[in-house]
């Protein structure tokens, strides 16, 4: 299909059936995969887990089909797979719009827009893109991002196409890896900078880390009135983890601007193989 016939895709998109952002129950259980993109291929232990793209497109196919589940988050040729497909019919498509900054590279933190443009998701019907926005306060490479975020924030607007800001403070350890920064007080920061960003916020939405202590949660959601959606991260490796990571979404879940929940990893790759199960587990936290 790719090889004789690439007009496909945008006739999928055309075809494809869609829906509002939030309907009905009023919260959002999105599946994200577009961690391929930036060349982090990991799940816990497991090196490579992500690079099967065939295994990567069952499971996604599978988490789509299960009741609670709204759509996906995905680089470009994820979602062009999943449109020809035909799974992203009645489901939110969501594009990735900056994966420049490579995993492990030394310009990770400067995210170049190398993803989806705005105008790609408004010319395939797409529903929303996302945005990656990392900050270190010691790297000038966040600066060229943010600069970059927050034109993007200003295009999407002018589309009225809503936008998911993905906001971290974060540094590089002794051995000069990026750790994002999970304190209470480091996502506040993260938040507040990532409200601002634009010349509206009408059409921001926030995809939010739940904090190191999920206590804080409540303190932390304080600094912004925008809608949010939890994000998942990899909890890494064991069952225990995954328990854990299902506990912290339920606490956070219920502030009142807390929309739902953007995962990944820890619904495609569950520690005991089960996608329906895991998938099911998180639609019914929310």
């Amino acid at each position: 299909m790719r090889a004789h016939h690439p007009e496909a895709v945008a006739e999928a998109a055309a075809r494809r059936r869609t829906r509002p952002l939030l309907r009905g129950r009023d919260r959002l259980l999105i599946v994200a995969a577009d961690h391929p993109a930036r060349g982090s291929l990991a799940v816990g232990d497991r090196p490579y887990a992500m690079a099967n793209r065939a295994d990567l497109l069952r499971r996604l196919c599978l988490a789509l089909s299960r009741p609670g589940v709204d759509g996906v988050l995905a680089s470009a040729d994820v979602l062009d797979d999943l449109l020809l497909l035909g799974a992203l019919d009645d489901r939110l498509a969501i594009g990735s719009m900056n994966r420049g900054g490579l995993a492990g590279a030394s310009f990770e933190l400067d995210d170049r827009f190398t993803g989806h443009r705005p105008q790609d998701l408004a010319r395939l019907g797409f529903d929303a893109g996302k945005l990656l926005l990392r900050i270190d306060p010691g790297d000038p490479g966040s600066l060229r991002t943010l600069h970059a975020a927050a034109r993007a924030v200003d295009e999407m607007a002018a589309l009225s196409l809503p936008v998911f800001v993905e906001p971290f403070l974060c540094r590089r350890d002794a051995a000069g890896l990026l750790r994002n920064d999970l304190s209470a007080e480091a996502v506040t920061t993260s938040l507040a900078v990532a409200s601002g960003l634009g010349g509206t916020s009408a059409y921001t939405w926030l995809k939010v880390p739940v904090t190191d202590d999920p206590d804080d949660m409540a303190r932390v959601m304080q600094t912004t009135t925008l809608p949010a959606v939890l994000l998942g991260g990899d909890p890494g490796p064991g069952q225990d983890a995954q328990e854990q990571a299902y506990e912290k979404w339920r606490g956070a879940l219920r502030l009142p601007t807390v929309r739902g929940l953007v995962v990944g990893r820890t619904l495609l790759y569950p520690a005991d193989g089960d996608v329906a199960g895991a998938v099911d587990t998180a639609a019914s936290l929310l």
